[in-house]
């Protein structure tokens, strides 16, 4: 197969860094350019030092859209649509927006979560990646929303680690703000919910159920941890036969028989489900990778599925697990 051209808009953060790292290994991706403004002159591995050895591009500034298949898109939120606007891509060129900006699905992009909406997602040229706290908390809840189970009120938490605020250095991303530190932000009002409750709708058309959502600032790097839980009639054994029957196909989506641990997700494009019934409530536990499966990995997922290839092409990757 011949490589597809392949390009990086903005690619000096932490979600650059990572689709660098997937896509400079990936069998049949051909890094055409990496672009940032804040960088340009400068080598990758002068901002990514961890790719020495495997890279030896410069960042540009300059945007070239012809003859790209395939572009990705690590802008700030807010800024996709004037760059779509000023430097227009080949109908031909598939694009993978990681910001916020496209996920209500419209100017024709597809929500890009996989165990959802994989068929579209091989049809598509415009693919909107999901949010992080959002892939997490849907794994979770997709299953118990589409049999119906969410009939009042769903109760979440998640803890993400600091690497989901950016790069860009702000007070609550410190070390030492963050060292030995939890907080809470943005109570039940999170931008992701919007996303959230958009996929719910889709998977049971009378889904109208609260989303209490309760998000954490965690003292660790990277990786997030979401529970979930709400009334629940059934057995346990039943829920986790729904839960690996909706998930039977997903090939990065596991439903564990233990208990599991946020370490088993990190570092790969996995999301790890754990799930039990207590006191009347099915309690649901998801792990992933903010970085990877909450957005550069699973971006790299929807390209292979845009081209036809293995959904896991290039993301065989190992936990980091201790």
């Amino acid at each position: 197969m011949n490589k597809i051209k392949t390009a990086i808009i903005g690619a000096a953060g932490y979600t650059g860094g990572e689709l660098l790292r997937i896509l400079v290994n990936h069998p049949v991706c051909e890094l055409v350019y990496v672009h940032s403004n804040s960088q340009k002159g400068k080598k990758v591995t002068q901002v990514h030092p961890d790719l020495i050895g495997d890279c030896d591009l410069v960042f540009t500034d300059e945007v070239d859209t012809n003859g790209i298949q395939a572009i990705f898109l690590g802008l700030p939120h807010g800024q996709t649509k004037s760059f779509l606007e000023e430097y227009p891509f080949s109908e031909e060129t598939v694009i993978i927006d990681l910001s916020t900006d496209f996920r209500d699905e419209s100017n024709g992009f597809i929500y890009g979560l996989p165990e959802v909406n994989s068929a579209k997602i091989k049809e598509a040229k415009k693919i909107a990646n999901p949010g992080c706290f959002a892939t997490g908390i849907q794994l979770a809840l997709a299953p118990a929303i589409a049999a119906g189970w969410a009939t009042g009120k769903v109760h979440i938490s998640g803890i993400t680690g600091s690497t989901g605020a950016g790069k860009k250095l702000a007070e609550t991303s410190h070390f030492s703000y963050r060292s030995s530190n939890m907080s809470v932000y943005k109570l039940f009002t999170h931008q992701h919910l919007k996303e959230i409750r958009q996929t719910f709708s889709q998977l049971n058309s009378g889904f109208d159920a609260k989303l209490l959502f309760v998000p954490y600032r965690g003292n660790f790097p990277r990786g997030i941890w979401v529970t979930t839980y709400l009334s629940f009639e059934g057995t346990e054994e039943e829920a986790r036969k729904v839960y690996q029957d909706f998930y039977k196909d997903a090939v990065f989506t596991y439903v564990s028989d233990q208990d599991i641990d946020m370490k088993q997700a990190v570092n790969t494009n996995k999301c790890i489900i754990y799930v039990q019934k207590e006191a009347g409530q099915l309690v649901v536990y998801s792990a992933i990778d903010n970085l990877l499966k909450g957005a550069s990995g699973q971006a790299v997922q929807n390209f292979n599925l845009a081209f036809g290839l293995d959904e896991k092409t290039g993301l065989n990757l190992k936990s980091i697990a201790f």
